[in-house]
């Protein structure tokens, strides 16, 4: 958007730094800067180099947000960076990583009880400044001594809450998203354990605190609802007189608006009642009267069949695989059910046993011809001669011979040569 003629623009920046620190800086020189632009800002000592997040009459409201006088004496912008400027900027940002190492054992090393959790060098590379958290006073004269020494640089100590801290570092909620303080939230209120015992949350310090070690400040995003919704509802440490004794309120239901009650020798025994019953029931004991019948009183929902027949006819093992039939074996053969009474069935009987006696006499025949039948038998000549008859027994004697001597064949013969010598005989002629 272009200004009317004669109106001169908000002359204050906000620069971010670090982490998401800004600041707010005049710009005297009046360039024309727009958002994303590095430009060099006045430090003390020597300058220091950010990032334009904001320009025009936005500043002037985000001023008054975070109570800062808009026309009040605020630092300058000296220029536009340079390359030059961007490279010691950029050299000096390397740098923080193992500086922030070493300076974490050199405070271990004097046994003090803080944690250095960041380092931010100036854009010149002329000043270093330590954040750090501790539960208590520290005394750090001798650390800043020794961080001189070993980085050989001008050192600023600096402490930050473990809010801010968390604010600095970053990182991914319980929620699953980014953390509020790292990203929009940038003033932190007080949380008390008293906005979860309203919200009716456990006590329990893992689940109800962040990163920072602090209570979560989601908790107070919710509480003023709460706080609108128990105004007219009796408080927690409600007692109603009965003839059978006193009845402890032990949970309530906000949003419905019910209250449950039980004696205390009979605890697991609760009685459900509404907001205007209870308050009916205290009225009457204001006046000095015993609730007779407690079970007049107890509350009845109306019964929600819709969701719950629902509910109840889908199975649980609706999404399971459908369980696969075993297959039949090949090998074993099925048994052949005789059916007397099926007269198809008698047929096929017949008919099979009768195919297969006709195989049978088929087989036979071939095997063992008929004797009146003739067959072309050789005629025999006189000069052939009829060959004797060999007994079996005689034939097997004579296989089992041959059988012998093919193994008495192929056992090989000891040489003379390969003979052990004290086997043999001493000569005494040659003695």
């Amino acid at each position: 958007m272009h200004y009317p003629s004669g109106f001169e623009p908000f002359d204050v920046v906000e620069v971010r730094f670090k982490n998401g620190r800004k600041d707010f800086y005049k710009n005297t020189e009046k360039l024309s800067l727009q958002i994303g632009d590095v430009v060099a800002t006045e430090a003390s000592p020597g300058h220091d180099i950010g990032v334009v997040t904001l320009t025009g009459e936005l500043v002037k409201v985000q001023m008054k947000k975070k109570k800062v006088n808009p026309y009040g004496e605020t630092l300058k912008i000296y220029r536009k960076a340079t390359q030059k400027d961007i490279d010691i900027w950029s050299d000096a940002r390397n740098k923080e990583e193992p500086m922030k190492v070493r300076a974490r054992e050199i405070a271990i090393e004097l046994k003090l009880e803080m944690k250095i959790s960041d380092i931010e060098f100036q854009g010149d590379a002329s000043k270093a400044t330590f954040y750090y958290t501790a539960n208590d006073r520290v005394d750090f004269r001798q650390l800043i001594k020794e961080f001189a020494r070993e980085f050989s640089i001008r050192i600023e100590m600096k402490q930050v809450g473990f809010r801010q801290e968390a604010a600095r570092l970053g990182g991914i909620g319980s929620c699953g998203r980014e953390l509020c303080c790292s990203t929009w939230l940038t003033d932190f209120r007080s949380v008390n354990t008293a906005a979860a015992r309203y919200q009716q949350l456990s006590l329990n310090p893992q689940k109800l605190a962040g990163q920072c070690g602090k209570l979560k400040c989601c908790l107070n995003y919710e509480l003023d609802t709460y706080l609108d919704a128990l105004k007219g509802m009796p408080d927690t440490e409600t007692r109603i007189n009965t003839k059978n004794g006193e009845l402890v309120c032990q949970k309530i239901d906000i949003f419905k608006e019910v209250m449950w009650f039980a004696y205390p020798s009979n605890s697991a025994n609760w009685f459900k009642f509404e907001v205007e019953q209870v308050k009916e029931m205290l009225a009457l004991n204001k006046k000095g009267q015993a609730i007779d019948a407690v079970e007049e009183y107890v509350f009845e929902e109306a019964a929600t069949t819709s969701l719950q027949n629902v509910v109840a006819e889908d199975s649980l093992s609706r999404f399971d695989e459908p369980k696969r039939k075993k297959r039949p074996q090949r090998n074993k053969k099925k048994p052949e059910a005789k059916d007397d009474t099926n007269p198809r069935a008698k047929r096929t009987n017949a008919n099979t046993q009768q195919q297969r006696t006709q195989q049978n006499t088929a087989l036979n025949t071939e095997k063992a011809p008929n004797k009146n039948t003739k067959t072309n038998q050789p005629t025999k000549t006189n000069n052939q001669v009829e060959k004797p008859k060999v007994d079996s027994e005689s034939v097997n004697n004579q296989a089992d011979t041959n059988q012998n001597k093919a193994r008495k064949k192929n056992f090989k013969r000891p040489n003379k040569n390969n003979t052990n010598k004290q086997n043999q005989k001493p000569n005494d002629n040659k003695q």
